[in-house]
C-alpha cells in the first residue's frame, strides 16, 4: 500500500515543493547489472518524498527526519557548488554528491540555496533501493525548481555518477534506472543504457523485510574479484578454444554473457576453483532464465516445446492445466524461485534466515519468492495472486523471523507531487 505523503505537522509550515520517487524491488537477473547484462526492476508503492523551500543564501541545509527518529545524526549544510564528500556512511553525501554531478555537468549556475526534508516509507539497507530513491528524488526536485530540464533517463545516470563517483558505492544501473523510470522495464545495462518498458504489469507482490542489514560494498567487490580470478584461468588456459576466448575477457563487465551458453563453459568449469566455477555458471544460468521470463513479460506466444525447454516437462504439465490468466503468473514465480536457487547455491549471497522466509512465502500462497538486491540480508520479493493472499504472504514471512512487509502493485517512477508543483523562486 501507499501511505502517501507526510503530514504538515510534521515538516512545519507547508513546503513550496515535493519530489518523490519509488523503491524498487530487484525482480529479476539480480547481481547481472554490473556486469553488462540487461536487469529487469520492478518500481514498489513505498516511496520516499524530498519536501523543500528556497533560501535567501546560496547553502542546502538537507534533513532526515527517519535519522532523527533513530537519533542519528540527521542534518547536513553545505555550499551551492562543488563539495567534499565527509568520512564514513553519511547520508549528506547523497546529496552532496548530486550536485557534485551536476555541477560537472556544467549547470551549476542555475541551482540555488533551499532547505530540503526528507521523510523515506523504505527502510534503510533493505534492498529496496533506499539510497538510489534519495538520490532521483532529490536530483528530481533540483530538476524542476531550478530548470534544468533533465529527462528521466539523465536524473537516473546523474544519481548513477553521484552513488559510484561521488560517494564511491560500486554498483550498476539498476537502482537508479529502476526508480527514475518506474513501472516494470527491461534495462540494458551497456551504453546506451536502453530502458524497454514491459507491458506485463498486472502484478502484485509481497515485500518482506528480513530486518538484517548489509551494504553492498561488502557483497559485489568479492564476486567479482571471484569472477575475474576465473575469467584469466580461462583466457590463459591454451586448450581454451579462441572462439570462446572470442566471447570472455579478463574482467567480470568484459564479457560477451549473453553469447555464452552453458554448453561451452561446462567443459572447463571444473578447471577453476569452485567459487570462481560457481560465479560464472551462475552469471550464464542466470541469463538464460531472465531471456525466458522477458519472453513472458513481453506477452509473446511460447511455443510448448519452448516451455519445456526452460520448465521442464513436469512443471510445465502442472503449469498449463491452470486457467490462462493464471498460467503467466505461475510461470514467472518458478523463474524467480529458480533464481533464488542460483542466488544461494552458486553466488552464496542468500542466508538461512531467508531461505526460511522465502519458503513461508510460498507455503502461504506465492507463486515465487527471491532475494531483493545485494543479499546477505534485506529484503525478498515474492510474487502473489492479490493483496488479500499478499496480506497472508506477509504474515508467514513474519512468523517466519521478518521484522515488516507490505503488498505492493507497481509504482510509478519519480515525480514532482501534483499538489506541490509551484515553482522556487
Amino acid at each position: 500500500m501507499d501511505a502517501g505523503m507526510p503530514v504538515r505537522g510534521e515538516l512545519g509550515e507547508a513546503p513550496r515543493i515535493v519530489a518523490s520517487c519509488p523503491g524498487r524491488a530487484d525482480f529479476l537477473n539480480t547481481h547481472q547489472d554490473y556486469k553488462g547484462l540487461p536487469v529487469v526492476p520492478v518500481a514498489i508503492n513505498l516511496r520516499t518524498y524530498v519536501f523543500a523551500k528556497p533560501l535567501r543564501e546560496d547553502i542546502f541545509i538537507v534533513r532526515s527526519l527517519d535519522l532523527e527518529e533513530r537519533g542519528e545524526p540527521a542534518v547536513d549544510t553545505f555550499r551551492v557548488g562543488k563539495n567534499a564528500m565527509l568520512e564514513g556512511r553519511w547520508f549528506g553525501n547523497y546529496f552532496r554528491g548530486i550536485v557534485n554531478v551536476i555541477v560537472k555537468r556544467g549547470l551549476g549556475h542555475k541551482l540555488r540555496g533551499m532547505q530540503a526534508t526528507v521523510k523515506s516509507e523504505i527502510p534503510i539497507g533493505s534492498g529496496l533501493s533506499s539510497s538510489a530513491a534519495l538520490e532521483v528524488a532529490f536530483a528530481t526536485l533540483l530538476n524542476h525548481a531550478c530548470n534544468l530540464g533533465y529527462d528521466e533517463k539523465d536524473l537516473a545516470e546523474i544519481a548513477y555518477l553521484a552513488e559510484t563517483g561521488e560517494t564511491g558505492v560500486p554498483c550498476g544501473r539498476l537502482d537508479q534506472y529502476g526508480v527514475a523510470f518506474g513501472g516494470i522495464i527491461k534495462l540494458e545495462c551497456r551504453p546506451p543504457y536502453n530502458v524497454e518498458p514491459l507491458p506485463f504489469t498486472d502484478l502484485t507482490f509481497a515485500i518482506i523485510d528480513s530486518g538484517i542489514r548489509h551494504a553492498t560494498a561488502d557483497i559485489h567487490p568479492f564476486r567479482q574479484t571471484d569472477i575475474d580470478r576465473g575469467l584469466r584461468a580461462l583466457m590463459e588456459d591454451e586448450f581454451v578454444s579462441e572462439k570462446l576466448k572470442a566471447k570472455l575477457g579478463y574482467r567480470y563487465d568484459q564479457p560477451k554473457w549473453e553469447e555464452i551458453t552453458e554448453q561451452e563453459v561446462e567443459r572447463w568449469l571444473p578447471h577453476l576453483d569452485e567459487r570462481a566455477s560457481k560465479r560464472i555458471l551462475f552469471t550464464v544460468r542466470m541469463q538464460r532464465s531472465t531471456d525466458f521470463a522477458l519472453r513472458i513479460l513481453r506477452l509473446e506466444e511460447i511455443s510448448e516445446r519452448t516451455m519445456i525447454e526452460n520448465l521442464g516437462k513436469e512443471r510445465w504439465n502442472l503449469i498449463k492445466g491452470n486457467p490462462p490468466e493464471e498460467r503467466s503468473h505461475r510461470i514467472l514465480g518458478e523463474i524467480m524461485s529458480d533464481q533464488q536457487a542460483l542466488l544461494r547455491d552458486l553466488y552464496e549471497v542468500s542466508l538461512p534466515e531467508i531461505d526460511k522466509i522465502c519458503t513461508a512465502a510460498l507455503e502461504a500462497g506465492a507463486y515465487g519468492a527471491k532475494i531483493s538486491g545485494a543479499g546477505m540480508g534485506g529484503s525478498i520479493i515474492a510474487l502473489v495472486r492479490d493483496a488479500e493472499t499478499g496480506h497472508r504472504v506477509v504474515e508467514a514471512g513474519l512468523s517466519a523471523g521478518a521484522k515488516q512487509g507490505w503488498t505492493s502493485t507497481i509504482g510509478k517512477g519519480a515525480r514532482i507531487e501534483p499538489s506541490a508543483r509551484s515553482q522556487i523562486s
